[in-house]
């Protein structure tokens, strides 16, 4: 059974792991492998993010910066630009969960200030020393994710000796940091990082042993969404990536994933709610079968 977790944001308790969560993504650039360009507009860009709401994103991922392999950074007052107008707009029409896609302290605290409840930082707050303080003083929770490099030079031949035991290393300094620097325990989300530094097999083999990670004791969020392991199996551009998505964020809740980061919120949706219905049966049955070896224990 997937363990519960509590996370408490802007004084209200939520329970994770009774039923997978949904975060939404929405790119507020012009240059992310999927769906840059597409939402680079305020209009459009809110818009999707309240359907994306509508069609059962609990949390919704905003980002003004692409994080592509190759991909190059923006500057702060650029990535403002692009995702204040946006966070503060859909702010205004929903009370839904909204996390900042950012590295920078400096964007970090505008988002906040916009409406952002959480940050997602991919380098687990290290590109910016600030960042993790300004969490801390701020009281949200944050995502803690692996990364081997940058985005600029992360697919730049990435090697490991042990993939599950290397991130599961670096994600533990990494969540001690955070609690020397004052973040709650019941404020930490882990993401092992699929795509970002790592090859096909090491992908493969993160989602397969994703449970390894629970021995963290933190709720595991995990963005397959669209990602290239899936294009590398099945010679697909990104667009067309659905079924390979589905499949593999299915194996990520059997294996213990919290949270699904992904782009088609409503198809999504769809294949979760019946794999949660058969899962939720078959553990039903498996408590049904024990108690009934029990009794006939206790009646020998």
């Amino acid at each position: 059974m997937r363990k519960e977790y509590s996370l408490r944001i802007k004084g209200r308790d939520y329970t994770l792991g009774r039923r997978t969560w949904l975060m939404g993504i929405l790119n507020v650039t012009p240059d992310s492998f999927s769906d840059g360009g597409i939402y680079l507009d305020k209009k459009s860009a809110v818009q999707k993010g309240l359907q994306l709401i509508k069609d059962g994103a609990d949390i919704l991922d905003i980002g003004g910066e692409s994080t592509r392999p190759g991909s190059h950074p923006v500057t702060a007052e650029e990535e403002k630009r692009r995702i204040l107008p946006v966070i503060s707009e859909i702010r205004k029409k929903t009370d839904a969960l909204i996390s900042v896609d950012t590295t920078k302290s400096e964007v970090l605290k505008s988002a906040l200030d916009a409406g952002a409840d959480i940050l997602n930082d991919i380098s687990a707050m290290r590109f910016d020393p600030k960042i993790l303080g300004l969490a801390s003083k701020q009281d949200i929770p944050v995502i803690i994710m692996h990364m081997k490099g940058t985005p600029r030079n992360m697919q730049e031949s990435p090697e490991y000796d042990n993939v599950i035991q290397e991130i599961k290393t670096f994600l533990k300094q990494r969540i001690t940091d955070a609690l020397t620097a004052g973040i709650k325990k019941n404020k930490i989300i882990i993401d092992p990082g699929i795509g970002f530094g790592k090859r096909l097999k090491d992908n493969l083999k993160i989602i397969s042993n994703l449970s390894a990670f629970s021995e963290l004791g933190f709720p595991i969020l995990i963005g397959v969404s669209r990602k290239s392991f899936i294009g590398d199996l099945l010679n697909l551009s990104p667009e067309k990536r659905i079924e390979g998505t589905i499949a593999s964020s299915l194996i990520s809740i059997l294996q213990g994933a919290h949270i699904l980061r992904v782009h088609d919120v409503s198809s999504l949706k769809k294949a979760v709610i019946v794999a949660e219905a058969i899962m939720k049966e078959g553990v039903s049955n498996q408590f049904s079968e024990e108690r009934g070896k029990d009794r006939v224990l206790h009646a020998g």
